[in-house]
């Protein structure tokens, strides 16, 4: 007799995907100096506390790198301009994807200083957490969010978070769960 062996939950094959203004896809090697570009910059190293500072290409390379476990997984999020794929494209944002316990999926972002406020955040968010539900009906969406942090939390609200009345595990932040999950 055959056993199969349930499939334990993955963001390893996470597809990339498409919206109107953006291509998504998970950060590949190739992507280590955009990405460090990007996230060398005060502002977002001063709000994602897991980011080294000054973020360097190693850092970058690592952060790629830390998603061959499965249970994290960054996408970038690349400006089209008009034209489909991220070859030539620039990298606006990150979105991140981490597994939580047996069930929830928490995201996390940051976009780049040029591109904020455009609407890149909500349109990158929006459309993963769309990915992740599908590939994790059973889950429910989570973020972790300084009260402080107006633009983020406004992001969050807008997309129907609400605040769980707990604490994030990381300092000063508290939790957001998606409603309607």
């Amino acid at each position: 007799m055959l056993f199969r062996r349930a499939r334990r939950d993955s963001l390893t094959d996470l597809p990339g995907f498409e919206t109107a203004r953006l291509s998504i896809a998970p950060l590949a090697h190739r992507d280590a100096p955009a990405l460090r570009d990007l996230t060398d910059d005060p502002a977002i190293l001063g709000a994602v506390d897991f980011l080294a500072d000054p973020f360097t290409l190693e850092d970058a390379e690592a952060l790629i790198g830390s998603a061959r476990h499965g249970r994290d997984r960054f996408l970038g999020a690349w400006s089209r301009d008009g034209g489909s794929g991220r070859e030539g494209a620039a990298l606006v944002g990150v979105v991140g994807a981490h597994l939580r316990g047996e069930g929830a999926v928490e995201i996390g972002y940051w976009v780049g200083g040029a591109a904020r406020g455009r609407g890149f955040g909500a349109e990158a968010v929006s459309a993963t957490i769309e990915c992740l539900r599908r590939r994790f009906p059973r889950r429910v969406v989570v973020a972790e969010c300084r009260p402080g942090n107006v633009a983020s939390w406004g992001l969050l609200h807008k997309l129907g978070f609400r605040e769980t009345g707990s604490e994030g595990h990381r300092p000063g932040r508290r939790q957001l769960v998606l409603e309607g999950a």
